[in-house]
């Protein structure tokens, strides 16, 4: 239909009367589709619940011709980035914007849409605005923006489909593709040029105060004391399964080169920890998982820690039938070649975690089945929980 629109100015503006005919044609086209949105189903993060509520019997946004929210980009016009983005999604996003027949239109919602929002800093994920995806028409702020944001947006973007016209029809937004930057620290710095300012405009007229009036003293804030209350005995936490005296002398008589790790603040009822070489690794989880009286047979995760100097890989163990965890910590030195072996055969949710590991640190586990990145493309440059991970294109470090 767009393509006979374009051909009618050319055709009737020569008639008499024609470039009336055209204008008339140009607003009902407009009221159409302004009044006739169907948005694509497309929800990231918690601001879609915002956009499902606006759309709900509620605020009911059929009211505003927003009608009918298809599963399908081939048959919707309207995208609602409801959500934060993430470097994934984006070419996914992509996709489904071209998919989408024109004239199409995009709406920002939330902060996470418009800018990163709180992942802005220290996110190696997360998209830092929409509009470096896809052109946007309008943006809604907000952490989340409410129904009622949503449909006062909904109104902005009609006016500028009324807007439109057939003779020069309206070309999307450029996308943004300058760098990112640190803008709390530009806003903090301009924040304390104004204040600066500010006191020295003050500054004389406070002088002038006190002379007018050396008398003059503030109201002083008197403090409350506050009532001394007795201190409350710690009541004491009762953990299920073994007793961790009991645990503790079980692993030491199955694997007697384990040291049981203890931390100055830990409490009676925590769970008990130990601590393995990358050699007694293996050797001590195997010993646990086929042990029939301490009966670790879940594992409850896999996961690892930088501390600069090392990396520690810690393993969460559980007793389905009793109820006691045990956890196995496991130091690495901190080089590119950092390896330790695959418990995979032994707990087959290690598999997961492992890919885990290894996509966002960049430990390998030998003799796992497949290790490949789970989360992050594979071309993505680095592990990015490591301490050293920095890519100034993704990353905006905090400036405090």
């Amino acid at each position: 239909m767009g393509v006979i629109l374009e051909k009618l100015p050319p055709l009737l503006d020569p008639l008499p009367g024609g470039w009336r005919m055209v204008n008339a044609i140009d607003a009902v086209v407009d009221w159409t589709r302004a009044n006739s949105l169907w948005p694509l189903v497309y929800g990231t993060s918690c601001c879609a619940i915002e956009m499902m509520a606006t759309g709900a019997a509620h605020n009911d946004w059929s009211r505003f011709g927003v009608e009918v929210a298809r599963a399908s980009p081939r048959q919707a016009d309207l995208i609602i980035i409801a959500g934060t983005l993430v470097e994934k999604l984006a070419p996914r996003l992509a996709t489904l914007y071209q998919q989408m027949p024109a004239p199409r239109y995009v709406i920002a919602m939330g902060s996470c849409a418009i800018s990163g929002g709180t992942y802005y800093y220290d996110s190696y994920s997360v998209v830092k605005g929409a509009d470096r995806i896809v052109p946007v028409d309008v943006y809604i702020p907000g952490c989340p923006p409410r129904p009622e944001a949503l449909l006062h947006g909904i109104l902005k973007l009609q006016e500028v489909i009324r807007r439109e016209s057939i003779r020069h029809p309206r070309e999307p937004r450029p996308l943004i593709t300058v760098p990112f930057e640190d803008v709390f620290s530009a806003t903090l710095k301009t924040w304390a040029e104004k204040e600066k300012a500010r006191d020295a405009a003050e500054r004389e007229a406070r002088a002038q105060f006190k002379q007018a009036h050396p008398d003059f003293k503030g109201y002083a804030h008197k403090r409350v004391v506050k009532p001394a209350q007795p201190a409350l005995a710690p009541t004491p936490r009762t953990s299920p399964g073994l007793a961790q005296q009991a645990i503790a002398e079980r692993v030491r008589a199955l694997f007697p080169a384990a040291q049981l790790f203890a931390r100055p603040d830990a409490m009676a009822a925590e769970p008990v920890e130990f601590t393995v070489t990358p050699a007694e690794y293996l050797p001590f989880l195997r010993a646990l998982h086929a042990d029939a009286e301490l009966a670790l047979d879940f594992l409850v995760e896999l996961t690892a820690i930088d501390w600069k100097d090392r990396f520690e890989v810690v393993v969460h163990l559980l007793s389905t039938r009793l109820g006691h965890k045990v956890f196995v910590r496991c130091a690495l030195p901190r080089d590119a070649g950092t390896e330790i072996a695959s418990i995979s055969h032994l707990y087959r949710s290690a598999d997961w975690h492992e890919r885990e590991v290894y996509d966002l640190f960049g430990i390998r586990f030998a003799g796992h089945p497949d290790l490949r990145r789970l989360f992050l493309e594979d071309d993505f440059p680095g592990h990015p929980l490591r301490k050293d991970f920095s890519d100034p294109t993704r990353v905006v470090r905090r400036p405090y």
